[in-house]
């Protein structure tokens, strides 16, 4: 089934959410008019492609990700994915064309803690020339690349570029780890906490 353009934007506008949005939120970043945008989403619950678990919040389901072309992701593609990189095929951060910062992620999660650590121009470059959607797809994960792609869209800059990326990447991180049957890490392991 073929979809219209607007019902098409609204599912890429809510691919990167992991938890459920509200159709106001999902307007204003399509930059549609509210009722237009609440209509589609009706259409797009009767045809299974997002589901609404509580009151005025929705999310795209499995099937909403595979109308725009994200394969389903079985156990053994999930460990795949979150296997350690060799150093040839880590990414690698620059800040510029020629001026790398000497750090490397390994896998999504090393990625994950990278990106706390690499710099904003570093995160702002490697967005606006689609490096990290090209890495995830090299990882074999197509979804994660697709809503780089996405993030990359949206012109973010600074902080809340990091963090957006930050979250679309662990939420996906977490998610593969389910998938592959792995043990999700304990909160001490999987968050960095300060001493107080």
């Amino acid at each position: 089934m073929s979809l219209s353009p607007v019902k098409q934007q609204i599912l890429e506008t809510m691919l990167p959410y992991e938890k459920p949005v509200r159709a106001m939120e999902i307007a204003k970043d399509c930059q549609k008019e509210f009722p237009q945008i609440m209509m589609h989403i009706l259409g797009l619950i009767r045809m299974g492609y997002v589901i609404s678990p509580e009151k005025g919040l929705y999310v795209i389901t499995a099937k909403g990700k595979q109308a725009l072309g994200s394969p389903q992701i079985n156990k053994e593609k999930a460990i795949s994915i979150l296997a350690y990189a060799p150093h040839e095929k880590a990414f690698e951060f620059y800040c510029n064309v020629g001026q790398p910062l000497h750090l490397h992620a390994h896998s999504l999660r090393d990625f994950a803690k990278k990106l706390e650590k690499a710099s904003i121009l570093s995160i702002e470059f490697h967005t606006k020339r689609g490096d990290f959607a090209a890495w995830f797809a090299g990882l074999g994960d197509e979804e994660l690349a697709q809503k780089a792609e996405m993030l990359k869209n949206k012109n973010l800059t600074g902080e809340e570029l990091r963090k957006q990326l930050y979250d679309i990447v662990e939420q996906r991180y977490l998610e593969l780890v389910k998938l592959s049957g792995q043990a999700i890490p304990t909160e001490e392991e999987h968050t960095h906490t300060h001493p107080q």
